[in-house]
């Protein structure tokens, strides 16, 4: 006879503990380690016990429990995390499953239903299978703290790079005041973020995809508003019910930020797996650099999930490569060497990977693209809500 599966489970505010134990199989089949009613003292409990699986009941959308799953996954990758809930509350389902979790069941269930769902996400992550349907794309988002300094012209090149090598991209333009992705791909602003956005409801494959343009080389766009005025509408929650969606459907999703952490880029960072942090070749934007990276720091961002890209590398402005590892405390990742045949690139609306191929610039974006596609998996999401409450508090910021 099999061993019973030990079975943590997590019940959220607001749900019925009846309905939960209900829907649980027997005893001889699920052994129930732990019960916590509450997610804000689950964590520790969870750390008391020898478990199997995770069961995380939860009343409608909750961003605890959200947080939850993703910090559970990223720690035990083989322990499953099936959810229970009462409903699908609009956009909801997709960012549990964008989060980690292996399977959702709507309550009330019976316990046949539930023990087959435990016995699929058991078998899974034992035959070390992830849900070809779940599975979730990593998002890099393109920062830097300073405007001017090529975080459009790496953002637009990475996305290139990424799709020659066979590899479905979508690139989200996320400077929504000033956006300038369409322009340095020679694609007219027919559909923007603010008209998906204006269609209201929840977001699913379809809809998202009737909003996405698509460039020659294969990547997809979601442009920036055509207004300033527009960009008011765009907001944090829409943007992590878009991230989740993105990542269930393609290979890479690119965001392109504007300069400074607003509420929209910090939003962007706690979805994303992967920062590019672009500096320049002057002072100024060392300077501005280092605090990015300082800032990363603060809101418990892996040091080893960002890559520091150096643009115009090469130039004689009086500045040495030492210095910058100087003043940067660690080397660049990718060094962007000047070339005049960017700003001309830019100006014809070709990417420097179509308009110059076998430039030095090309390659180096190349090499970039290569470094995230070497990667066997790129980490979820991180969740130090602590460290970045703090930080909001400081710079004045609600998210």
């Amino acid at each position: 006879m099999a061993e019973p599966i030990r079975t943590f489970v997590i019940l959220d505010a607001g749900v019925n503990r009846d309905d939960v134990e209900r829907a649980l199989p027997g005893t001889g089949e699920v052994e129930i380690v732990g019960i916590v009613e509450g997610i804000d003292e689950a964590w520790v409990r969870l750390h008391e016990t020898s478990n199997d699986l995770l069961v995380l009941a939860v009343q409608g959308q909750s961003e605890l429990a959200l947080q939850l799953i993703d910090r559970a996954v990223r720690e035990r990758p083989r322990r499953p995390v099936v959810v229970l809930g009462y409903g699908s509350p609009d956009g909801f389902t997709r960012r549990v499953f964008a989060a980690g979790a292996d399977d959702m069941i709507l309550l009330p269930a019976a316990p046949d239903e539930v023990m087959f769902a435990f016995q699929k996400a058991l078998a899974r992550k034992a035959g070390g299978v992830e849900s070809a349907t779940f599975s979730r794309a990593p998002l890099i988002c393109v920062l830097g703290p300073k405007g001017g300094t090529g975080k459009t012209l790496t953002a637009t090149s990475l996305s290139v790079a990424l799709a020659e090598l066979g590899k479905s991209v979508v690139l989200i333009d996320l400077d929504l005041q000033f956006g300038d992705v369409g322009l340095c791909m020679g694609v007219a602003p027919e559909k923007t973020i603010f008209d998906l956005v204006r269609t209201g409801g929840s977001l699913d494959e379809e809809k998202v995809n009737g909003f996405l343009l698509t460039h020659s080389s294969g990547v997809k766009l979601l442009l920036a508003p055509a207004r300033p005025d527009q960009a008011a509408v765009v907001s944090v929650d829409f943007l992590r019910e878009l991230y989740a969606t993105l990542r269930l459907m393609v290979d890479f999703v690119i965001v392109d930020t504007p300069p400074g952490f607003t509420p929209e880029v910090i939003a962007t960072i706690d979805s994303a797996s992967a920062i590019c942090m672009i500096g320049m070749l002057d002072a100024l934007s060392l300077k501005n650099t280092k605090l990015g990276l300082e800032t990363l720091e603060l809101m418990g961002f892996p040091r080893e999930n960002i890559k520091l890209i150096l643009n115009r590398a090469g130039s004689r402005v009086g500045i040495s490569e030492a210095e910058v590892v100087a003043i940067m405390g660690r080397e660049p990742d990718i060094l962007i060497p000047s070339d005049r045949d960017i700003p001309r690139s830019v100006n014809e609306g070709m990417p420097i990977l179509l308009a110059r191929p076998q430039s030095e610039a090309s390659q180096a974006f190349r090499k970039l693209a290569s470094q995230f596609v070497q990667v066997d998996e790129l980490p979820s999401p991180h969740t130090v809500r602590a460290s970045r409450t703090n930080l909001w508090r400081r710079i004045g910021l609600r998210v």
